[in-house]
């Protein structure tokens, strides 16, 4: 009884009145904290303590993206699903920076990451703001489903404007910069939890992706679709989301050797491993290799996939226990791996103990951000033509402007997919506006809509004159997602490259009548025929979807505040005609390093308004090692008149081995250079990262021979070239 009364004294509240002595009826559980919200123990002993308090209701009612409170335990509702592709989405008031394939064309891995840190910054303070309210909504969370690292192989692909490109080298450093800002530094804590994503092969078509089968071999697989999941798995991406389709007869959400054996025993991936929404129930409905929920539910978990965006691990888990297809530790392993990411969210911890708590409604859409917002849309750019250096223009130059087309004033286009919301979105109209003196007249008209070939307006106008500037292009609501581009032609995706008819016709018949300077600007998210309007303008600029400040940006270039620096991250061709079928999933005769024909304008093509010249400080040596580096210095020079930013691109070429590219981007450097100075530059590429997979031995493989490396401004570009030789060893 001594013992017992001990007990009770110690685990009790006292307090005096009167001078006699009270307890307080509280049990011993509410006055100490539980080990799984002591932060001073590790992750691995609180993940193991939190498991072991929940029952295996509670368990799998948390295996769900609508994780459902556990009231008991002091847990509260979380959605897992947050959308953060190029700015907050969905969430109300915040940044938009430009859309995913943007960012890439300015091949400044530094930009991006300064871009996701704002955007993480911006999550958490409506984190913060929300919970501070008592409000778990949906994407108001820290676990953001992106990026979206998929190879853009086929320009029809409606979803390729969030994609980084077609080329696996570009699209894993601008990823993993991507992910590092997004995810942050702090050794202890997640800033924003970030996802790689469609894992894997997934890039059309977008009409039957619920039951589409990707037919790919290993080599493809290999050095193309898993190369950037790869790279982001090493450079510690904490969630990867698995794609609607198939592989080879398997739906990747109930892929054992995709998710378990390849993911995380071959790469060591730690994180959690989320489907894509929907795709379980695509497992039995529509792909129908596996006959019921309980038994999609039981392959999907050992398969290694631990958050389910539908409700059938929820719903269905305890049945495929319950007929012995699945074990509660199996399950335990699941939840282990979501909720480690919570705890390195700091969901457990006190929140005064996040270095991120101070961050409130002075991080939404500041200056700071919008700011960055515009120095993005600048570098994303591609000035594709420029005849007679008619760009840029002086201030004062011209006394009269016209901005018109389908695009100049409407929201879509400057904000893409998966896109936020803010309350000063700067359009291409405003953005010129803005840019020129109170006595320069600048009109709007509407000039064509997407459709009406005969109708036009305008044109009268353009020819009263200076200058007109027509913005044009496709919009997100003519290639996109399924479903969210209603107005696409084939699902979301594109049928073909074409501009709309209509357009093509408005710019045909504003040439006609106007004799002056014709500047187009044109946005899309992929590669369109630009030479059906190229014949109608003297200068044509690629704006992409270019976020909230893409009108001052397309300012700052017309007017030469900021020479244009943005360069394709995939190849522009002359018509569909010259790919294969869309549904091959094959690689021969896609992208620059396939593809040996003619095109419009190549990969990582980017004009500018000065001239770049580059000398060999240091050459390669002649012969490597697998262990080696090839390291070369080069000096460029800016030969034009105007400060200016180049990038510099060096790619290999392969022995002549069956199914080598033609030649393949292995580094990069943007570098910004003033009018008659220079800038030492280095670009490294590791042998190790020629490697080959063998088919044979299903293993990487360094060939031994001749290669060559490459130094130029885009892939048909060769301003040096270095022979050397590789021992295979």
């Amino acid at each position: 009884m001594k013992h017992i009364a001990q007990k009770m004294i110690k685990a009790s509240a006292t307090f005096l009145l009167g001078g006699v002595c009270f307890f307080t009826s509280q049990p011993a559980a509410a006055q100490d904290k539980p080990l799984f919200r002591d932060n001073s123990q590790s992750i691995e002993l609180r993940l193991k303590d939190l498991i072991s308090k929940l029952t295996l209701e509670e368990k799998v009612s948390l295996l769900g993206y609508r994780s459902k409170a556990v009231d008991r335990l002091g847990i509260p509702a979380y959605n897992w699903w947050n959308e953060g592709l190029h700015g907050v989405a969905r969430a109300g008031e915040a940044t938009i920076f430009p859309q995913a394939i943007g960012l890439s064309a300015t091949f400044n891995e530094a930009l991006v990451d300064s871009v996701a840190d704002a955007i993480s910054t911006e999550a958490r303070a409506k984190y913060n703001l929300s919970t501070g309210m008592g409000r778990h909504l949906q994407y108001m969370g820290l676990t953001f489903w992106t990026p979206n690292i998929n190879i853009f192989r086929d320009p029809r692909w409606g979803r390729g404007q969030e994609t980084y490109g077609e080329d696996p080298f570009l699209t894993a450093h601008i990823g993993s910069a991507f992910v590092k800002g997004m995810q942050g530094t702090n050794p202890r804590y997640l800033k924003a939890s970030a996802t790689a994503k469609h894992f894997a092969a997934h890039s059309g078509p977008e009409a039957t992706r619920d039951y589409f089968d990707a037919i790919v071999d290993e080599k493809d697989m290999r050095e193309t679709y898993l190369y950037a999941f790869h790279a982001l798995v090493n450079n510690g991406v904490e969630s990867v989301m698995t794609a609607y389709n198939s592989i080879n007869g398997v739906p990747n959400s109930v892929n054992k050797n995709l998710v378990t054996d390849i993911l995380r025993n071959e790469w060591g991936f730690k994180g959690h491993v989320v489907t894509d929404c929907g795709a379980l129930d695509d497992v039995f409905l529509t792909h129908k290799t596996i006959p019921t929920a309980p038994e999609a539910a039981a392959a999907a978990i050992k398969a290694g996939i631990d958050l389910d965006c539908s409700s059938v691990f929820q719903n269905d888990i305890i049945k495929a226990i319950q007929l012995k297809l699945l074990t509660e530790k199996e399950v335990d392993v699941a939840l282990n791996h979501l909720l480690k990411t919570q705890f390195k969210l700091g969901f457990f911890d006190d929140a005064a103990a996040s270095p991120f708590k101070t961050y409130g409604a002075d991080s939404l859409h500041n200056a700071t951000h919008i700011n960055l917002a515009r120095k993005a849309a600048q570098q994303s750019m591609v000035l594709l033509k420029n005849e007679g250096n008619i760009l840029p223009f002086k201030q004062g130059q011209y006394s009269s402007f016209m901005v018109l087309g389908p695009n100049a004033a409407a929201l879509d286009p400057m904000i893409g997919s998966y896109h936020g919301v803010s309350s000063k979105v700067v359009n291409f109209v405003e953005g010129i506006t803005a840019a020129v003196d109170p006595a320069t007249r600048v009109e709007y008209d509407l000039g064509c809509d997407y459709r009406d070939t005969t109708h036009f307006g305008g044109i009268w106008g353009a020819g009263n004159a200076d200058v007109t500037i027509a913005v044009l292009g496709l919009s997100p609501v003519l290639e996109g997602e399924a479903g969210d581009a209603f107005l696409a032609e084939s699902g979301g995706d594109k049928k073909n490259l074409s501009l709309p008819a209509s357009e093509i016709a408005f710019m045909r018949e504003l040439r006609k009548s106007v004799k002056k300077p014709i500047i187009a600007v044109i946005t899309a998210g992929s590669d369109v025929d630009v030479s059906a309007i190229s014949p109608y303008a003297d200068a044509i600029i690629y704006a992409w979807y270019p976020g909230e400040q893409g009108g001052n940006a397309l300012a700052d270039i017309v007017f030469g505040k900021v020479s244009p620096s943005g360069h394709l991250p995939l190849t522009f061709y002359n018509s569909v005609n010259d790919l294969p079928k869309y549904e091959s999933y094959s690689m021969k005769g896609r992208t620059y390093r396939y593809f040996g024909g003619a095109v419009q304008y190549p990969f990582g093509f980017g004009m500018s308004y000065s001239s770049f010249g580059y000398d060999a400080v240091s050459a390669p040596s002649k012969q490597y090692a697998a262990k080696d580096t090839v390291t070369v210095q080069i000096k460029v020079k800016n030969t034009g008149n105007m400060n200016a930013d180049d990038v510099v691109q060096a790619y290999i070429k392969y022995p002549n081995v069956d199914r080598m590219p033609l030649k393949e981007l292995k580094g990069f450097k943007r570098v910004s250079v003033a009018k008659g100075g220079e800038q030492l530059i280095t670009i490294k590429v590791p042998v190790k990262e020629l490697q080959k997979w063998d088919l044979i031995k299903h293993n990487w493989k360094l060939y031994p021979g001749d290669y060559k490396l490459i130094i130029g401004e885009n892939s048909s570009d060769e301003k040096l070239a270095f022979g050397f030789k590789l021992s295979g060893k």
